[in-house]
């Protein structure tokens, strides 16, 4: 499934593409409820999420057999991040491609799951218009993928971690670079140059697993006003999701609905590549199998 989150008619709604038509939704709780099944799981991303794997399969033969009563045209609606509200998200580091364009790479990093805490009340989604921030000079784009957990716990295995795994997204993490390398001169990691109002984007939409098949062979790719800037691949990953978040689950108990970025693919920004977006220009990232997120910083 592709799942999304819209406002149709003034209300938040989880919904799903109809396969082989991408232009059609089908409103899974409407949908439900057609079929004289429980719909409450399917009143929102995080319900559905936590919702379990029963429910997950009850979606997804619904979108194979919705009623025509419960189908929409994507044109109708508004398109969120298809994760509005995360209960947590981290942005891990795991292509060495891009913390070696940075300067030398620390040993720990090889050894490690780092990440930062992402502000989860700056989410915006698909087709978001961001406001640039005032004072940054340089508002740079980052070309990631993440993961949506599906089932929580503590002490996880990579194996469990795998198959807890509700879905994949695309992350645009923009950053005022300006800001960025002041800040990271003090030991404590990224602050304001990463938390700015619609600074992290997550879309188009949640792909479960069955739709990406081989999450760990996707190219990506980052397109500023219809020109390629970036090309990279999830395959070169240093570190994979499951090993870091099985490594963070050793001491602390993770729930479903969390979020992890995987950090930025080599040269899937434009500090790396020695250019900036300018003020009004579009920015589409792309993740095969997963979709295109789209976006601009005004």
């Amino acid at each position: 499934m592709k799942l999304l989150t819209y406002l149709h008619q003034g209300a938040e709604r989880v919904g799903a593409h109809i396969p082989g038509d991408a232009a059609l939704l089908v409103d899974l709780q409407h949908a439900a409820a057609l079929r004289g099944l429980e719909s409450r799981p399917f009143d929102s991303m995080p319900g559905l999420i936590s919702s379990g794997k029963r429910h997950w399969d009850r979606a997804a033969e619904l979108v194979l057999r919705p009623p025509e009563e419960s189908l929409i045209q994507l044109g109708e609606v508004e398109l969120l991040a298809p994760l509005p509200r995360p209960v947590r998200m981290r942005d891990f580091s795991a292509f060495e491609a891009h913390g070696a364009a940075a300067g030398s790479i620390p040993e720990a990093w090889y050894r490690l799951p780092l990440y930062y805490k992402v502000n989860t009340l700056s989410i915006v989604g698909p087709d978001a218009v961001v406001r640039w921030p005032e004072g940054s000079r340089e508002v740079d784009y980052e070309l990631e993928a993440a993961v949506v957990l599906g089932t929580g716990g503590r002490g996880l295995s990579a194996t469990e971690v795998a198959s807890g795994i509700f879905g994949y997204t695309v992350f645009n993490d923009y950053s005022a670079r300006d800001w960025q390398w002041e800040e990271i001169t003090c030991p404590l990691g990224p602050s304001r140059s990463k938390d700015f109002d619609g600074a992290n984007v997550l879309g188009p939409c949640i792909a479960t697993p069955d739709e990406v098949e081989d999450f760990y062979n996707l190219p990506m790719i980052a397109r500023v006003n219809g020109e390629e800037w970036s090309r990279g691949s999830t395959s070169s990953m240093y570190h994979r999701f499951e090993d870091m978040i099985a490594t963070l689950s050793e001491s602390e108990t993770l729930v479903a609905g969390e979020v992890f970025g995987s950090g930025t693919v080599g040269s899937g920004c434009g500090f790396e590549l020695g250019r900036y977006p300018k003020r009004g220009d579009r920015i589409e990232l792309e993740i095969e199998k997963i979709g295109t997120l789209r976006s601009a910083v005004i």
